[in-house]
């Protein structure tokens, strides 16, 4: 199968249309990480097929369980090469996205694929989760936040939640056995002003990777107190 056929038929099975300008983007996408990956650590997934379908089907796959067309703005914490936040705003162009990462080269990197794929309402941020949350341009002001980030969910709902407007969503995705994860994780959910409301598995085609989307909701506001200091979080998770 080609390399375009795998990215048209598996967001097809993820009820996803593309139209051939977002293919487009998607390959360009891929070339510049391998090229770019040649220089610097950005991903161990190289292969062409693979980047399609551990990558960008992996990103899109959240659209296949929530429906983005009434989001105005999402936030994407510690997202690396820019997973899965540039393959949501290739796959729904209307929407504005910042990326946040903790390593600048990687911001450098984005700011090339931002230029090259010609995105537009891209906001780039080089700093780390527990500073940003606390700036009040960027606190509770955004419908949906997503990560993929590799954080324990305790962890991950401080650097996240912070940022979530009221009634927004954190869409976290978790592998398919995070059962344990999940409820040592409901304490520190509720403290920051989060509520689980849903949990569905996904299955990312032409692969046998299976994900859990944990959709967690603002309900209430998060303390001043939190984020904590960089570095707190992960050292100390709330409990």
């Amino acid at each position: 199968m080609e390399i375009i056929e795998y990215l048209k038929e598996g967001s097809k099975n993820l009820n996803i249309t593309l139209n051939s300008n977002q293919i487009d983007q998607f390959i360009k996408y891929k070339d510049l990480l391998i090229k770019w990956n040649e220089k610097m650590n950005l991903t161990a997934i190289t292969e062409d097929k693979d980047i399609i379908i551990k990558h960008f089907l992996d990103s899109i796959s959240i659209g296949s369980v929530f429906d983005f067309s009434s989001v105005e703005n999402i936030i994407d914490i510690g997202t690396g090469a820019g997973f899965p936040g540039v393959p949501l705003k290739i796959t729904y162009p209307e929407v504005k996205i910042t990326l946040v990462d903790s390593l600048n080269k990687r911001i450098e990197f984005l700011k090339e694929v931002s230029l090259k794929l010609s995105l537009e309402n891209v906001e780039l941020i080089h700093s780390r989760a527990e500073e940003l949350g606390k700036d009040k341009k960027y606190r509770e002001s955004y419908d949906i936040c997503v990560s993929r980030a590799v954080a324990n969910l305790s962890v991950l709902s401080e650097y996240t939640l912070p940022f979530i407007k009221l009634g927004g969503m954190f869409l976290c995705m978790k592998s398919i056995n995070s059962e344990k994860e999940i409820e040592e994780a409901k304490k520190a959910i509720s403290v920051l002003g989060g509520e689980i409301v849903d949990i569905k598995d996904i299955s990312i085609p032409f692969s046998d990777i299976k994900h859990r989307i944990i959709f967690i909701k603002k309900v209430n506001q998060t303390p001043t107190k939190y984020p904590r200091k960089p570095g707190k979080p992960s050292k100390n998770p709330i409990k």
